[in-house]
């Protein structure tokens, strides 16, 4: 989604860095560099007048001019103010202790993707030991309420559609089922319009007055340009909803949208989607998106995603490869792994400086990359996976017509393997005790600080 303002901003920060000292000059160049690309990503004109101003007047400071690494310190200083523009702080969903069911609305125009956001927030909130209602309060749209039934029989989260005629009536109906069903949260989907009338908002009115919602979200779809200004300002002024989720926030458009909603309105981005499938919500973290956006990568989510996967067999793999080594067996189940995650074009973008090397090398990492080394593992014999090193030519041909590859990409594969069963090695090294092996994990440290520096890439 950002890819672009990406570009820019890093360009503009590298030219930065090849000065020992800056000047008001320096500082004035760079901004105006800042604000053309936030200009070209379509973010709000008023939003990027005021952010450039102050992103300006904090690097005209004198520990900014005089600093031994001035160009470090304008990185930090748009960071700060770019964490800020997209909401400083987390925001989580604010469910009542005393209540039950709480109740979660959720507005937008059409095709905002308001009824799959429900779908995949009902699915967060499960997975989270919430037990949640839909409920199809969208009677205007044919087949809404057929679509919110199918994505609700996907996830396993019972759906409530009423008569399907009255949508106030369907809202007010969903909690007495809910109750029913010892449902703890009910997630009800508003009808949306091609654009605002007054129809939709007296009817959004009418189900906030009827059910009074705990939290009223608007589905806001990312790739929409500075129109979503007036769009989320006549929503809040109507509905007075109390966050936004960022729908599409995977695609190709530029993003000004997702940088103007928070300035405009004040309202929190809550959750953004990254995909189509229903765990592709995520928790919005500002921070994380401005490192993101700025190629520093994010560790953490890293992190997070691999928790989210990980079981105690996988720590026994762990354990076993540094033992006696890693197979192609193990590689196969690491790139399960990765699929689970989210796939490799996400990880990579959340690495710090990975992002831009695989603009500028797309075909060195894919997801259809990981589809064909997969073809190509089935392919080997339960002996072969495991002691890939009797692979010889004749078993390569056979491997390779067998996957449909070619033999060079056979060969390559195991190179590869061969490269990973080294890494084990070293860090088979890193846990033994003694000089050896703290000098190793002190190199390990050494190369993780680096990563987490921010600034300083090998791409």
């Amino acid at each position: 989604m950002f890819n672009s303002l990406s570009d820019r901003l890093q360009d503009t920060f590298e030219r930065l860095r090849g000065k020992g000292r800056l000047t008001e000059d320096d500082i004035n160049v760079a901004m105006r560099e800042i604000r053309m690309a936030l200009l070209e990503a379509d973010v709000n004109y008023r939003v990027v007048k005021e952010f450039v101003a102050r992103c300006k007047e904090k690097c005209l400071t004198a520990d900014v001019l005089s600093s031994l690494s001035p160009a470090q310190n304008v990185v930090k200083v748009v960071l700060d103010e770019l964490t800020a523009l997209l909401g400083s702080t987390d925001s989580r969903l604010t469910l009542a202790q005393n209540r039950t069911p709480n109740v979660i609305m959720l507005v937008g125009l059409q095709g905002s993707g308001k009824t799959t956001a429900a779908a995949k927030l009902a699915y967060l909130l499960k997975s989270q030991g919430h037990s949640p209602l839909l409920a199809a309060c969208d009677t205007h749209r044919p087949a809404a309420a057929d679509q919110l039934a199918t994505l609700g029989g996907e996830i396993g989260v019972p759906v409530f559609r009423g008569d399907g005629k009255d949508a106030v009536a369907v809202a007010e109906g969903s909690i007495k089922e809910a109750v029913d069903r010892l449902c703890d949260i009910v997630i009800v989907d508003t009808a949306g319009r091609l654009q605002i009338d007054e129809e939709m908002m007296e009817e959004a009115v009418a189900i906030k007055r009827a059910v009074r919602p705990d939290q009223i979200l608007m589905v806001v779809d990312a790739m929409t340009g500075q129109d979503i200004v007036n769009v989320v300002t006549e929503f809040a002024n109507r509905v007075d909803f109390d966050g936004v989720i960022m729908s599409k926030l995977d695609g190709d458009a530029r993003g000004g949208g997702a940088l103007s909603v928070r300035e405009v309105t004040g309202k929190p981005i809550k959750f953004v989607s990254m995909g189509e499938k229903p765990d592709s919500l995520e928790v919005f973290h500002p921070d994380r998106m401005a490192k993101r956006i700025l190629g520093m990568g994010d560790v953490v989510g890293i992190i997070e995603q691999a928790q989210k996967v990980a079981d105690e067999q996988q720590v026994a793999d762990a354990e076993r490869m540094l033992r006696e080594g890693f197979t192609m067996d193990d590689l196969l189940a690491q790139m399960q792994q990765i699929r689970k995650m989210g796939g490799l074009q996400k990880l990579m973008g959340m690495i710090p400086g990975m992002e831009r090397a695989m603009a500028q090398a797309p075909q060195a990492a894919s997801d259809e990359q990981l589809t064909r080394i997969e073809a190509i593992i089935r392919s080997m014999t339960r002996e072969e996976r495991l002691r890939p090193k009797i692979i010889n030519g004749q078993r390569r041909r056979r491997i390779a017509a067998g996957s449909g590859r070619t033999v060079q990409e056979v060969n390559q594969l195991i190179k590869q393997w061969g490269e990973m069963n080294k890494m084990m090695g070293r860090m088979k090294g890193m846990m033994q005790p003694g000089a050896a092996g703290k000098k190793n994990r002190r190199a390990m440290q050494n190369m993780m600080r680096n990563m987490g520096g921010g600034q300083n890439f090998p791409f």
